[in-house]
């Protein structure tokens, strides 16, 4: 049997060569090559993807996540409620704030913030929620939204890895005061290397958000804050552009191939990871829960079939947290999904057989 990837780019950016060239060339014609009429182009098209009224485009999730911090107001010496099972960007931008980390547990089935455990983590001192919809499954917002409205508390969407999961018939990205989303180039929109974006419905948000990501400017060399260089070039903006239409069609193969998943892993023991009630999931990634996932893996590899382990090391445990603050926290789901999930393989494009044969090699592994 042939080695099967993980993941598997060129279904969506080969049949697209023509269009991306052109938009390369289009922009290289401009000389506009940061900012500009395309990177203003996207901002429009993406926010009205999302259901929000503004979007600032930003070289990176990373970006979207700080700058969505300090909109909200988040200074240092706050607390933010997050998890610890997501990558490290979500923490990374609460600690470039000076902001504390609080950490709840995530829900045993679906592997995102369990809503029943955060109102409990609520202290005089919490500026924020940071909720993430990892694996492309959206958190309950309904429910969270809720209890932060009830306490007053701004909602920051880590969407970075959910464009266009939906939750009671509305994206992710318009729940919150704001969302952040990633356009790394393996992410369900994924540009040709480093984007991200911040949506929000509030001016305010979207006036520090557009000042800050150009080195705090307000107008021509008036620089009323110290900011940063966030700025997406005209290039990302471009390819953006052409791929965005493409999105829905990618996701709903996305969603049809995780189905036959599983399906044919049904009655097998292997957990799929599920979706939230009330939820579609756009499945950045397919994951399952299993146990000896470090053997299933390498058995996996010596047959062929390229598996991925996200976040193996939850970020209460991670060095640069401060492990020390953190000792005492019970994160127990958090723990046992770090030590059991692994990824297979999915992309847009990819055949049913493909999948048929991962599962069969999986199901020869686990007997």
């Amino acid at each position: 049997m042939d080695t099967i990837p993980f993941l598997d780019l060129t279904p969506q950016n080969e049949p697209l060569r023509s269009e991306l060239e052109a938009a390369t060339a289009r922009v290289i014609a401009s000389g506009q090559f940061t900012l500009g009429p395309e990177v203003e182009a996207f901002e429009a098209a993406f926010a009205d993807y999302c259901g929000t009224k503004y979007a600032v485009a930003l070289n990176s999730g990373t970006a979207a996540l700080h700058l969505g911090l300090l909109a909200l107001g988040v200074k240092p010496g706050d607390e933010v409620i997050t998890v610890a099972h997501t990558f490290f960007a979500t923490v990374e931008a609460i600690l470039y704030v000076g902001a504390r980390p609080v950490f709840v547990d995530i829900h045993p089935r679906t592997l995102v913030m369990d809503t029943r455990v955060v109102e409990r983590a609520i202290t005089p001192r919490t500026r924020a929620i940071l909720p993430v919809h990892l694996y492309g499954n959206p958190v309950d917002m309904g429910a969270l939204k809720e209890i932060a409205d009830r306490h007053s508390i701004p909602v920051l969407e880590d969407a970075c890895q959910a464009h266009g999961a939906v939750h009671r018939g509305k994206r992710v990205g318009g729940w919150g005061a704001a969302a952040a989303f990633s356009f790394y180039p393996t992410k369900n929109l994924g540009t040709l290397g480093e984007g991200g974006i911040l949506t929000t419905d509030d001016q305010k948000v979207l006036d520090i958000a557009h000042s800050l990501r150009n080195h705090g400017q307000s107008g021509v060399y008036r620089h009323d804050k110290v900011g940063f260089n966030y700025r997406m070039t005209a290039f990302q903006g471009a390819v953006l552009n052409t791929k965005l239409p493409r999105l829905d069609d990618w996701n709903a193969d996305r969603r049809r191939l995780a189905e036959c998943y599983r399906g044919a892993l049904e009655g097998s023991g292997v957990e799929v990871v599920a979706e939230t009630p009330e939820s579609e999931s756009v499945y950045h990634l397919l994951s399952i829960l299993v146990s000896d996932r470090d053997q299933v893996q390498q058995a996996l590899a010596d047959r062929g079939v390229q598996t991925r382990v996200y976040y193996p090391k939850p970020l209460h445990r991670q060095p640069a947290v401060d492990m020390k603050r953190y000792a005492g926290t019970k994160l127990p789901v958090t723990d046992s999904s770090a030590a059991r999930v692994l990824c297979l393989p999915l992309w847009p494009g990819m055949r049913d057989e493909k999948v048929e044969q991962v599962v069969a090699q999986l199901k020869e592994v686990l007997t």
